[in-house]
């Protein structure tokens, strides 16, 4: 069906049967299907729709008929179906469908996960969109107010002129975001929160662990270090540490997950078994020159200049002259005060460097040096 509301009985062969499950045909009125997915962390939010324009399918202009018309205030007689009066199908022909992977509050509202049928209430000054759990049936014909799952309210704004009726997600951040209904003259945003958003991570990181990236030691080791980043269920983390060490088949015992148990049991304030840990995990035999560097650096950064000074100094004793042995050094020495052994061990690092990126990085390390500069 091309238009919005209501029509005459007499028009339903040719606008509505003359579609044919199955069969690729154009679609009614011209509306074009549309579909539009956004995710939200983990959540993913999947609006399904079809499009109408301002311009009917004769050509006509209807713009300014659009509201309150075309698409009344209310609830109207349909004209057709179980013959009581229904809200907007949020679009054209079948229904709109709105359907998300997880629970989310809309507009402060909970919507547990599922695909929901969408509706409207057009308003003056306010409408109310309504999710219904029948998304199976055409447009709004057969809605039923007793399958509603949710009614939120929300307030039209003005907005740049749409021919086509678009839903755009307008604002986006790491745990929310706010959709539009946009159609000529006329904006309807309502928001999508993800509460908890780190807590629906961790289930989804234990579900997917259940699967292929269980497989292998990465996979339990990037999980572990997501719950350290939020600080949350270390106990399981832990465990997480232990399988990709450990596991039969999967674990194993490398720098990467040695030093990934040892973040967990820092985290945890077992700080002592932590030292243990990450002395272990430098000094396997597997360990790389690079890898124990990183880990320097990283104690740089923390402000941990005398421990990261022990590292530097651990990377030459194992490794000698090898690149990047001597960039710590360097960093590490500067870190210390003595900009002197820093500028040595710049020089000598110089002509390792493996790219241009590395070796504009040391020049510029020791002209400030050498100008008596920190780095």
């Amino acid at each position: 069906m091309g238009t919005l509301r209501t029509f005459a009985f007499a028009a339903l062969p040719a606008a509505l049967f003359g579609q044919s499950p199955g069969l690729t045909t154009p679609p009614s009125g011209d509306n074009q299907r549309a579909t539009v997915t956004q995710h939200i962390g983990p959540v993913r939010v999947t609006i399904d729709y079809s499009s109408p324009k301002v311009h009917g399918p004769d050509g006509k202009d209807r713009r300014g008929q659009i509201w309150g018309k075309l698409v009344p205030y209310g609830l109207s007689d349909l004209g057709f179906g179980n013959g009581k009066p229904g809200p907007w199908r949020a679009g054209a022909n079948e229904n709109t469908t709105f359907e998300i992977s997880a629970p989310v509050e809309v507009n402060g509202s909970l919507l547990p996960a599922g695909r929901y049928g969408l509706h409207m209430i057009p308003g003056k000054e306010e409408w109310t969109i309504v999710f219904s759990r029948n998304s199976t049936s055409w447009g709004s014909f057969f809605y039923e107010a007793g399958e509603d799952a949710l009614r939120v309210t929300a307030k039209p704004v003005p907005s740049a002129y749409h021919e086509w009726l678009t839903y755009e997600f307008t604002e986006r951040k790491p745990d929310r975001a706010t959709v539009e209904l946009r159609w000529e003259d006329l904006a309807l945003p309502w928001s999508i929160v993800v509460k908890d958003i780190e807590e629906v991570y961790f289930t989804k990181l234990s579900e997917e662990l259940r699967n292929s990236p269980g497989f292998n030691h990465q996979g339990f080791t990037t999980a572990s270090d997501y719950l350290v980043g939020v600080n949350r269920h270390l106990e399981t983390a832990l465990e997480w540490t232990d399988i990709a060490i450990s596991r039969p088949f999967v674990g194993q015992r490398t720098f990467t997950t040695l030093s990934a148990k040892a973040r967990v049991l820092d985290k945890m304030g077992r700080h002592g078994e932590a030292r243990e840990q990450m002395n272990a995990a430098l000094k396997l035999p597997s360990t790389l020159s690079v890898q124990i560097h990183q880990y320097g650096r990283q104690l740089l950064t923390g402000g941990k200049k005398a421990e990261a000074m022990e590292v530097f100094l651990l990377n030459q004793q194992r490794f000698g002259d090898n690149w990047p042995v001597h960039v710590g050094l360097a960093r590490g020495f500067a870190a210390m005060g003595d900009l002197r052994k820093a500028l040595d061990h710049a020089k000598k690092a110089l002509p390792q460097a493996p790219d241009p990126l590395n070796k504009g990085s040391l020049e510029k390390m020791i002209e400030m040096l050498e100008a008596g500069k920190a780095i």
